[in-house]
């Protein structure tokens, strides 16, 4: 798979991972990070990023996360093939949280297979009616091999 050429930004379009309230996992400062489809608008996703997470996204083009879970590193896409192609960044005023409009390939952006991590919705009242919102794109038993 060729990843997308590099994401050109200038020196002072970065996120604060330093800042002093910002979350931390293994002494490292994240920032939310929101992966929308470029074309749709969807919300496909949050993850954390912190600076080897987002020096790797611009260095590739592809959006690469902190797991908090395995305490690592982590390419969007480097088990079920789902790769995020990073299309454009939006940097808050706060400079905690990012935007990445990204071209969602494969179809599903959630582990459990969703197009979207926010499958689940929920009705205001008076129904309260709840309900899956978006299409299951894939086995996830199948593509991570699991019984």
């Amino acid at each position: 798979m060729t990843s997308s050429p590099r994401i050109a930004v200038s020196p002072d379009f970065r996120p604060d991972f330093s800042h002093p309230h910002a979350p931390r996992c293994a002494g490292r400062g994240l920032v939310a990070a929101v992966a929308q489809d470029a074309a749709s608008g969807e919300i496909l996703m949050l993850g954390w990023m912190d600076e080897e997470a987002w020096n790797a996204t611009l260095s590739t083009g592809e959006a690469h996360y902190f797991s908090r879970s395995r305490a690592k590193l982590w390419h969007k896409g480097e088990s079920s093939g789902n790769v995020q192609k990073v299309r454009a960044i939006r940097l808050d005023c706060d400079a905690d949280a990012v935007v990445l409009e990204v071209e969602q390939i494969g179809g599903a952006a959630c582990h459990e297979g969703y197009r979207s991590c926010f499958f689940r919705r929920a009705e205001l009242a008076p129904s309260g009616k709840t309900d899956i919102c978006c299409p299951r794109v894939f086995d996830p038993s199948k593509v991570y091999n699991r019984a």
